[in-house]
């Protein structure tokens, strides 16, 4: 696999898990386990499922566009930034779970 594939695949699927850990979370605690405001007012008012799809399709959609305009390098930098930013502290967060 090329590497711009690869960068691709690992934000694919980076986006996935921040959009499960985050579902699990939000069931279990409600949309106040969002960090993000504005997905937890949304939450508040349509579920937490079409939140997140509505989210991650966005995300997915603008980090196609990305790649398709050749710029692996911001994909790449975004992948870092959905890990340390979003996937890590969910792990904590479940590593720590009650």
């Amino acid at each position: 696999m090329r590497l711009p594939r690869l960068v691709l695949a690992l934000f694919l699927v980076a986006q996935a898990y921040d959009g499960l850990f985050t579902l699990v979370a939000v069931e279990a605690l409600g949309p106040a386990a969002e960090g993000n405001v504005i997905l937890g007012s949304l939450m508040t008012l349509l579920g937490p499922g079409p939140t997140l799809v509505a989210a991650k399709s966005l995300a997915v959609a603008a980090g196609l566009f990305v790649y398709w305009r050749g710029l692996v390098g911001v994909l790449g930098a975004l992948t870092i930034y959905y890990l340390a930013g979003a996937i890590g502290p969910w792990m904590y967060v479940y590593a720590t779970w009650p």
